[in-house]
Order: structure tokens, then C-alpha cells, then sequence
């Protein structure tokens, strides 16, 4: 139990198996809590990504830090937190969870043993090699863009993003939340795969990634010409995600 004496949920996102995936706490308060507990209790669960639920209108505010800071978004400590509303009947599976944040307002959805987030799209645009990247990476890069948080490296091959073994002080003195590195799926079981390495925020390589993935899609549906995708996040523990762009005009 943590020091308010409410329990805390620990939840594998992004995979249908035990150890795999991204694994979330999430803890659901009754009152406010003070950034610095919220903070520390993160640091001390020592997972990518401590989510707090707190009853809000129709729905709940959300907010999420990893073990050193807070952050505008996150994918699978927001699916991690829709589940446990269900699985703890807080929610009823028809009832789609509704989550106040930073980012705006993020929705969740029950739909045949699959979960349908809906985030926001972070489109990458063209920038400059900036000093220490591709050093730290140890490798070339086809693209380089950047999104509202993170760098976004394209390479040449899937070989090239699994085997990766970077640098991760170099990476860390980047001025972004993280770096993405992407390539092209030599399988027909996926579109693209990714790997995403966060030391500036506390993770040297996220498991499991939603927000990374809001970069990630409509770069490859411009590439591939297709909107809706399977990729694959090749850390240790791997995750999968099904995404799909949907165009908005207001």
C-alpha cells in the first residue's frame, strides 16, 4: 500500500503476455495529492511511467511522471489506467474512460478484447542533424525530424534499430524528451518498428511507447500510403500496437 493507503496497480501494456510489453503503475486517488509525493512514489515504483487517476466531471484527471519527471503525455500508462477502471468495475466496459491531462482531453475504449486510445497527432517535421546524435547512436541516419517532444531517426534497415547500443550521456545532453529510431518492417507481420530511448527523462529505453506512436504513424502512413498500421516496439520486453490516423476537420 503507498502512504495514503491506497493500493497501486501494476499493469503490462501493449501485449497479450505476462512480462512483456510496458508495465504502468497506476494508483487511484481519492483527494489531490502534492506533486512531491506523486513525484516520489514514482521514483520509488521505478517504472517508465507512474499514472494518478483522480474522479473529475464525467470522467478523470490524469497525470503521469516517470522516476525524475512529469510529463504532457503518455500512451501505456493511459491504456494501463482504462484498464484497471474496468477490471476494478469503476467503469463498465461499455463505458468509454474519459481522461482529463495535459494534452487535452484523451479517450479509451473497450472493443473486442482490444483497447482504442485516442491521442492527438505529434506530425514530425524536417530539422537539422543536431551536434552528438548520430554520434551517440552510432549510426546514419535517412531521415531526421523532430516532433513536439522527441527526435525521430530514420535508418536504413530493422537490423540496424534492433541491434542499437547507444550512447545514452550523449543522448541525454539533447535538448528533447527522447529519441525515436525507425525503420521499415522486413516482415509482412508489421509496417514499421520503432525503439525509443528517454535518459533525459529517467528511461534509457521505454519498453512500450503510445505517445512516441503519435509521431510514428503519420510519418509511415505518408510513406507507405496506408492509414491504418501494425508496429512493432523492438525493446527487450517488445510491445505491439495496432494504430490508426484519422483525419479531423474543424
Amino acid at each position: 500500500m503507498n502512504p495514503i493507503g491506497k493500493p497501486i496497480y501494476q499493469v503490462d501494456a501493449f501485449t497479450s503476455e505476462a512480462f512483456r510489453g510496458n508495465p504502468a503503475a497506476v494508483v487511484l486517488l481519492d483527494a489531490p495529492a502534492p506533486e512531491s509525493w506523486m513525484q516520489q512514489l514514482a521514483m520509488e515504483n521505478n517504472l517508465a511511467e507512474t499514472a494518478y487517476l483522480l474522479a473529475e466531471g464525467d470522467g478523470y484527471g490524469l497525470r503521469w511522471f516517470t522516476p525524475e519527471i512529469e510529463v504532457d503525455l503518455c500512451g501505456h500508462a493511459t491504456l494501463a489506467s482504462a484498464h484497471v477502471l474496468w477490471e476494478t468495475a469503476k467503469l463498465s466496459r461499455d463505458t468509454q474512460a474519459r481522461f482529463y491531462t495535459k494534452s487535452g482531453l484523451l479517450t479509451a475504449d473497450y472493443e473486442e478484447g482490444w483497447i482504442t486510445l485516442n491521442f492527438p497527432v505529434t506530425p514530425p517535421h524536417p530539422v537539422a542533424v543536431p551536434p552528438g546524435l548520430l554520434e551517440a547512436l552510432g549510426a546514419e541516419a535517412t531521415s531526421l525530424h523532430k516532433s513536439r517532444f522527441d527526435y525521430l531517426v530514420e535508418v536504413e534497415s530493422e537490423a540496424i534499430v534492433r541491434n542499437m547500443n547507444p550512447d545514452f550521456r550523449l543522448l541525454k545532453s539533447l535538448p528533447v524528451r527522447g529519441v525515436i529510431v525507425t525503420a521499415k518492417a522486413e516482415t509482412g507481420e508489421f509496417d514499421f518498428i520503432s525503439r525509443f530511448f528517454a535518459p533525459g527523462a529517467g528511461i534509457e529505453e521505454d519498453p512500450a511507447t503510445g505517445s512516441t506512436h503519435c509521431c510514428l504513424t503519420p510519418f509511415w502512413a505518408e510513406r507507405l500510403g496506408k492509414t491504418e498500421m501494425n508496429a512493432y516496439q523492438a525493446s527487450k520486453r517488445g510491445g505491439v500496437l495496432r494504430v490508426r490516423l484519422i483525419f479531423s476537420f474543424r
